[in-house]
């Protein structure tokens, strides 16, 4: 890291302690981990937990298992239990848990990171805790109670961030990585007559019917940031796969943390959506978007062969990824709304 990029980073620290809410010393408990939780959420948990030890100090949060939480409330008496995670029928005891929180006096509070594709499930958790955070801005009205609040996901910096590196060796002009849901192999196909004329690598189960520079392959993380840093473009293509989300069928709305994880990780992403909600997170010198293939040949045209000019909006984009849009701010974010309630 250059002087540059660490005073940058001391600055960005130095504004999320300026911003951090006066420290109370409560015990927190955070407790996930039911059966259909995410590969990726699972990783998550230990910056969450850091960004819970920021606002309440080291030694003051513990984290168990979703299995464990009811005997770890009765035992630690903390003053706030954050539960987080999938919240589908027969997969968690999220019930059970605030029963327990609420013997012992605690407020509770409830992540729900797989909005909107589980909207039908949430009954499970709908009344059962204080406050409930989505990750789905659209999802996140359909709760029909109060105390709903839109909390995005994120990325973490150990996890995620990887230096730029202007001298890295470009050799895949597209990639992608993720599974083949039926709505991602739509746009593909439609972008086929562009994508034939590249060197991609289009990677994940599902995918590998599809011919040349496709695969069925499953990666792992540090697999995926190598990728990255050699590739010229990212695609960026939302999912489909709905668990229970068939009463009102709501489309997700939110960028998933698939973008804040290949943004922090230096990645110069090409994101594809109708919504225009990612201007929320990022503007268009950071992230470009395409809707369709014309849009998306544009980009080619205008991206592909400019290293400098793709250097330059990944830079800006991981630089506001790490000032803004950590687990760590959302934390913070969380912490502020309780606060504001009246419940901390």
């Amino acid at each position: 890291m250059s002087a540059g990029e660490g005073q940058t980073a001391v600055k960005d620290k130095d504004s999320r302690k300026k911003n951090r809410p006066k420290r109370k010393e409560h015990k927190v408990l955070l407790c996930s981990g039911g059966r259909y939780e995410s590969h990726a959420n699972a990783q998550v948990r230990a910056t969450i937990m850091e960004g819970l030890e920021d606002c309440f100090g080291k030694g003051n949060v513990v984290s168990v298992h979703v299995t464990a939480a009811a005997s770890a409330i009765h035992t630690l008496q903390p003053a706030l239990v954050f539960a987080m995670g999938s919240y589908l029928p027969e997969s968690t005891y999220f019930g059970e848990v605030s029963r327990a929180a609420k013997k012992v006096g605690a407020v509770t509070t409830f992540w729900a990171t797989e909005d909107p594709y589980e909207q039908d499930a949430h009954y499970q958790i709908a009344n059962d805790f204080d406050v409930i955070f989505s990750c789905d801005r659209w999802g996140h009205n359909f709760y029909q109670r109060d105390r709903v609040f839109h909390l995005p996901l994120g990325a973490c910096p150990k996890q995620h961030y990887v230096p730029l590196d202007r001298q890295a060796d470009k050799t895949i002009d597209v990639l992608f990585c993720g599974v083949a849901f039926s709505s991602r192999k739509e746009v593909v196909r439609n972008l086929m007559p562009v994508l034939q004329q590249l060197n991609i690598r289009i990677i994940g189960p599902g995918w590998g019917e599809m011919g040349v520079g496709f695969s069925d392959a499953r990666i792992e993380k540090q697999q995926l940031i190598e990728l990255y840093s050699r590739s010229r473009l990212v695609l960026n293509l939302g999912r489909s796969l709905h668990f229970e989300n068939k009463r009102f069928m709501i489309s997700p709305s939110t960028p998933g943390p698939r973008t804040f994880e290949a943004a922090a990780a230096g990645a110069f992403q090409v994101f594809h959506e109708e919504t225009y909600e990612l201007r929320r997170y990022y503007e268009a010198d950071e992230i470009p978007v395409f809707s369709n293939r014309d849009d998306f040949e544009q980009i080619v045209n205008r991206y592909l062969r400019d290293d400098d000019l793709r250097f330059e909006m990944a830079r800006k984009a991981q630089e506001r990824t790490m000032k803004e849009h950590l687990y760590g701010n959302r934390i913070l974010q969380a912490v502020n709304y309780l606060m504001d309630e009246g419940l901390l």
